[in-house]
C-alpha cells in the first residue's frame, strides 16, 4: 500500500515549488545579505522578496516581519523579548495550560525572573472561557500569549475577542499561530494583536525557518540572540537565505491556494469523522466541531490504546500522532 502521511501538524513535506526556489540559493546565490558587493546585494533582494511574500499572507507590512529559525524562536522572542523590555511596566503574564512548550517554557523562565504567570484552563472543547480570561486581567498585566489554534485537537481560540479585551486595558497580545498560518486565512489586522509567530515547515516550507510579526509601534524587544545587527538589530546572526526564500515561496503558495485547499481538506475531515462515527463503536471526537482547523481530527476509541493504534497504523503505512511532536519525549501527558 502506498504510504499515507497524516501528521501535517508535526511537519509537512516540502512543496516542489519551494524546492525549486531554494535549490539555486544553495548552489549559486550564496552571498551574505549583509555584504555590499553584488553577491550580497543579490541575497538581500531575495530576503526582501520573501519578506513581502510573508507579509502579504498575513496582511502585514514587510517592515513588521522579522525572520527567525522557526516557531520556537519566534515565541521566545515575543515573550522573553517583550517582558524583559517592559518589566518596569508590569510583571504579570497570562497564557493557557495547553500552549506549545515554546510558550510555556519561556513563561516558566520568566517566573524565575520575578514575573507572575497565570496558566488558564480551557473548557471541554479546548477554548478559553471569556469570563475567566477577563477576571484574570489585572492592572499590572503586561502580556497575554494565547495560541491561535491547538495542534492536537485543532480548536481555534477566540483570539480577536480576547485581544480586544486586552487592548482595552493596554495589555500586549501575542499569538502562536504556527499551526494556523498557511492552513487558514489569518489577518493580523482582523485579530487585533501585537505579535504573531509562524513557521515555514508547517506549510510545505523548509525546517529551520520562521518569522515573527511585530506590529509597528510595539516597543523594541530585547533580543534573545545576541550578535550582529541583522533584522534591524532585532535578531542577531547571518540570515538563512535559502530557508527564508523557502518560507517566502511557501507563503506565496499558501495565499494562492488557500480557498481551494481549505474547502478540499475540510471535506476530507468531514468524511473521516463521519466514517469513524458510523463504522466504529466507542469513538469520541475531541475539540470544537465548528471552530477548528480544517485538517485536524483528534479521536479516541474506548478500549484502544493510542500508542498501540499508532504502531498498528504505522505498520500499515499510515503516519499519525498521539500528541505534539515537540512533546513526544515528555514523561507527562501533553
Amino acid at each position: 500500500m502506498k504510504p499515507i502521511y497524516l501528521d501535517h501538524n508535526a511537519t509537512t513535506p516540502l512543496a516542489p515549488e519551494v524546492f525549486e526556489a531554494i535549490e539555486p540559493i544553495l548552489k549559486d546565490n550564496f552571498g551574505n545579505p549583509s555584504s555590499i558587493h553584488s553577491a550580497g546585494r543579490a541575497a538581500r533582494v531575495r530576503l526582501d522578496e520573501a519578506r513581502e511574500q510573508v507579509a502579504a499572507l498575513i496582511g502585514a507590512h514587510p517592515s513588521e516581519i522579522v525572520f527567525t529559525s522557526g516557531g520556537t524562536e519566534s515565541d521566545n522572542l515575543a515573550i522573553l523579548g517583550l517582558a524583559r523590555a517592559l518589566r518596569d511596566k508590569g510583571r504579570h503574564i497570562i497564557t493557557t495550560q495547553i500552549e506549545h512548550p515554546a510558550v510555556l517554557n519561556p513563561c516558566r523562565q520568566l517566573e524565575t525572573e520575578g514575573f507572575e504567570v497565570d496558566y488558564l484552563p480551557v473548557d471541554r472543547w479546548g477554548r478559553v472561557e471569556r469570563q475567566r480570561f477577563v477576571d484574570a486581567l489585572r492592572e499590572d498585566t503586561l502580556l497575554v500569549s494565547i495560541q491561535h489554534s491547538n495542534s492536537e485537537i485543532g480548536t481555534l481560540q477566540e483570539v480577536d475577542w480576547l485581544a480586544r479585551q486586552a487592548r482595552e486595558r493596554g495589555v500586549f497580545f501575542h499569538s502562536d499561530a504556527v499551526l494556523s498560518v498557511g492552513k487558514l486565512p489569518v489577518r493580523v489586522e482582523d485579530l487585533g494583536i501585537d505579535l504573531l509567530s509562524l513557521s515555514a515547515h508547517k506549510m510545505y516550507g523548509p525546517k529551520g525557518s520562521g518569522a515573527i510579526w511585530i506590529k509597528r509601534g510595539t516597543p523594541p524587544l530585547v533580543p534573545v540572540l545576541l550578535g550582529g545587527g541583522q533584522e534591524k538589530k532585532r535578531r542577531g546572526g547571518t540570515e538563512n537565505v535559502a530557508g527564508i526564500v523557502g518560507l517566502g515561496k511557501a507563503a506565496e503558495l499558501a495565499r494562492a491556494r488557500m480557498e481551494e485547499d481549505v474547502a478540499r481538506i475540510a471535506g476530507l475531515r468531514r468524511y473521516l469523522v463521519d466514517a469513524l462515527l458510523r463504522r466504529l463503536e466507542g469513538v469520541e471526537i475531541h475539540g470544537h466541531a465548528e471552530y477548528c482547523l480544517p485538517n485536524t481530527v483528534s479521536v479516541s476509541i474506548d478500549g484502544v490504546s493510542g500508542q498501540s493504534l499508532l504502531v498498528r497504523l504505522d505498520i500499515e503505512g499510515v503516519s499519525v500522532s498521539t500528541g505534539t511532536a515537540c512533546s513526544s519525549g515528555a514523561a507527562q501527558p501533553s
